[in-house]
């Protein structure tokens, strides 16, 4: 019985220990702020470490695990607290730096928490977890005015506005709205171009006529950034118009010899018949003088 009763607490104690280590793994609460980075550029991210047990914690080791991840721990990946008494907490702030030819996107960062209990500082305890941060991506757009052909007074052509996403991250719902400046607009003046990756570019269209040699193309572009917000930018592009006497002298349009094919069939067609009706004279004297 004696013997019984010895496994008995043993095993209570033991269990116990198990249950009395998962109450202080368990007791660690750990926060952190979401923040947003972007490619190449340092940003603080703070750890709250809530000690919620009734002893106090110490040698305190907050790292973040940044193994195969594209970002840098500036400084160091490993802060240390002293302690913290029980029912209060502390923090430790990062410096990281996403690489430069990061994805955008949301990413989770581990981190590891070593500590022991002030009380009985044989006890070693470790925490891990993860926090997330978003990589975000600046929108950087360049515009440009194109014309289909060469933009002559007077004359029907088609006017574009080119769209150059020079920023890590896509834009969408993207909308062009023009306001004539010097052209008569012949089509809508709104087009929704959709989707623009990064590195990529599209056009927005129109059908005008050209009423001067210094029209401009004037225009509201709404979109959405990569963090889904609401954005508008207005521009205001020179375009190029020639007079035909210039486009010709210019080599940029060649003369059309239309007119003068026509005169020369014309001229053709006139000595054919002329010649035909000679002709024919000529047999009807014939057989008369037969």
């Amino acid at each position: 019985m004696k013997k019984t009763s010895k496994i008995i607490i043993g095993l209570a104690i033991l269990l116990i220990y198990i249950f009395g280590m998962i109450s202080f793994a368990s007791a660690l609460l750990v926060n952190a702020d979401y923040v947003t980075l972007y490619p190449g550029e340092e940003g603080k991210v703070s750890l709250n470490i809530e000690n919620n047990e009734n002893f106090d914690i110490e040698d305190i080791s907050a790292s973040l695990v940044l193994d195969n991840l594209p970002f840098t721990a500036i400084g160091s990946s490993q802060k240390d607290i002293d302690d913290i008494d029980e029912d209060d907490d502390d923090s430790v702030t990062f410096t990281l730096k996403p690489s430069t030819d990061i994805k955008p996107g949301d990413y989770s960062i581990p981190y590891t928490i070593k500590y022991a209990d002030a009380g009985n500082n044989t006890i070693n305890l470790t925490k891990t977890g993860n926090f997330g941060i978003r990589v975000s991506a600046k929108t950087d757009l360049d515009f440009s005015a194109e014309t289909r052909e060469t933009a002559i007074l007077g004359k029907e052509g088609q006017l574009s506005l080119n769209i150059v996403n020079l920023g890590l991250g896509e834009i969408k719902s993207i909308t062009v709205q023009i306001f004539p400046q010097g052209f008569t607009l012949l089509s809508s003046d709104k087009v929704f171009v959709g989707t623009i990756s990064a590195d990529d570019s599209d056009t927005a269209t129109f059908d005008v006529i050209y009423n001067s040699q210094s029209p401009v193309l004037s225009a509201k572009i709404s979109y959405k950034d990569f963090d889904n917000n609401d954005q508008t930018k207005t521009v205001n592009l020179p375009v190029k118009v020639y007079t035909k006497e210039q486009a010709l002298n210019l080599g940029l349009i060649t003369k059309s010899n239309t007119g003068t094919y026509v005169l020369v069939i014309l001229v053709l067609l006139v000595i054919w018949y002329i010649w035909r009706k000679i002709k024919k004279r000529r047999k009807q004297k014939l057989a008369d003088r037969r």
